[in-house]
């Protein structure tokens, strides 16, 4: 009914993993480094443990860069899951090459632009990879249609 999914899909897929994940942990241990570097802590414990200002909110830096990873995680997450659906129901290498290719470069490029404050980058890198989810979606049930009717 449905392709083979062990080819060439998995491996831009799995590619993207690799891409997309390494994104997500960027941030999250920028995250760490931009609040070290504050010398303000929101937790009692870390500014005691720390010798830090207790605050109560993080900084504006920090904050910046916990929104640019929720964001980000907003979008991959589904991203990842749809992807590895499209591939697994046999979805065709070069829908999968592109699409997904897209979304990462559009994803990164949200990341940059939204940790350097940079309009109109930010928005346009993320209204792209909404696009591109959005594609995927789409293609995805042409898989999924098409290999239920037989085709």
């Amino acid at each position: 009914m449905f392709s083979d999914p062990n080819g060439p899909a998995l491996v831009a897929y799995s590619t993207t993993c690799l891409v997309l994940s390494a994104n997500l942990i960027f941030l999250w241990a920028y995250s760490g480094t931009v609040r070290a570097r504050s010398g303000i802590a929101i937790n009692p414990e870390d500014a005691a443990r720390f010798n830090a200002e207790h605050a109560e909110h993080d900084p504006a830096e920090v904050a910046r860069v916990l929104r640019a990873h929720a964001n980000a995680q907003a979008t991959i997450y589904p991203f990842l899951l749809l992807g590895l659906a499209f591939v697994l129901a046999g979805g065709s290498y070069g829908v999968a090459v592109t699409l997904f290719t897209i979304f990462t470069v559009a994803r990164i490029a949200h990341s940059f632009a939204y940790l350097r404050a940079l309009q109109p980058w930010r928005t346009l890198s993320f209204v792209v990879s909404g696009l591109s989810l959005i594609a995927l979606m789409i293609a995805l049930i042409w898989v999924l249609v098409a290999g239920a009717l037989g085709r």
